[in-house]
């Protein structure tokens, strides 16, 4: 049996680290958890939305841009249809809002370097 207890930390790679701690930072509203250098040229940055348990971890890409990818990573929010609304104000990449009978509210959206990412209505 294992004694894992949770998720703390979830990578994505991004182009420039600078340019996706603003998006996250400024475009979000996420909060800077970590940014700390780790070599000459590295620096370890984590972000999370305020309050969250987990966070995300913006690693250098080993090229010279990073590969979209869908993350699979859900957020939640109280009111899915107002973030999308926000967010699309904000100017933030956003998919259409998914509605179905007996499943929350959601839709996608994309960092600036194409990494996709999901936002859910919390159930009540």
């Amino acid at each position: 049996m294992t004694t894992i207890t949770g998720v703390r930390t979830i990578a994505v790679s991004v182009a420039n680290q600078d340019e996706a701690l603003g998006f996250y930072v400024d475009t979000l509203g996420f909060e800077t958890r970590r940014d700390a250098p780790i070599s000459p040229t590295l620096r370890w940055i984590e972000v999370a939305p305020a309050g969250a348990n987990a966070s995300i971890a913006l690693t250098p890409s080993a090229g010279a841009a990073p590969e979209s990818v869908d993350t699979g990573i859900r957020f939640t929010v109280p009111d899915a249809a107002a973030e999308h609304a926000s967010m699309q104000e904000r100017g933030v990449n956003v998919g259409d809002l998914l509605t179905w009978a007996g499943v929350p509210p959601m839709f996608s959206f994309d960092d600036p370097d194409g990494n996709r990412f999901y936002v859910v209505e919390a159930a009540e």
